[in-house]
């Protein structure tokens, strides 16, 4: 699982500056200016769950509760795809309703996080 996660983290995080790239080069002057700050958003929260994704892979499970360091792990790819994804197509594609989809991915983001700190709370020392 660790793996997954450490695949998952570089992969956003490495996506996450191409596709800053592609915003300050490209899309700055073809959006407007909302709509630019919109998917810098969805850039700027992909890239600290990536970072979030390799913190996650990188401590070790016996220490902590590894059952919700896994959920933690999952709920960080679910919420960043479907936050940061939702935003993406809300700017580029056009269609409104993938806004209503961004929630849902921030709730997985927040529960995620939770999740996180309840497993250092019953980890082992």
């Amino acid at each position: 699982m660790r793996r997954l996660f450490f695949f998952f983290g570089g992969l956003f995080g490495g996506l996450g500056v191409v596709l800053g790239a592609f915003a300050a080069h490209t899309l700055k002057g073809r959006l407007t200016p909302e709509l630019l700050a919109t998917f810098e958003t969805g850039v700027k929260y992909q890239t600290y769950h990536a970072l979030a994704l390799l913190i996650v892979a990188l401590v070790p499970a016996r220490r902590y509760a590894s059952t919700l360091l896994t959920l933690s792990g999952w709920l960080f790819v679910l919420g960043t795809v479907l936050f940061s994804g939702s935003l993406y197509l809300l700017t580029l594609g056009g269609v409104r309703w993938f806004g209503a989809i961004t929630p849902v991915g921030g709730m997985a983001l927040i529960i995620g996080w939770f999740c996180l700190v309840v497993a250092a709370f019953w980890g082992r020392e």
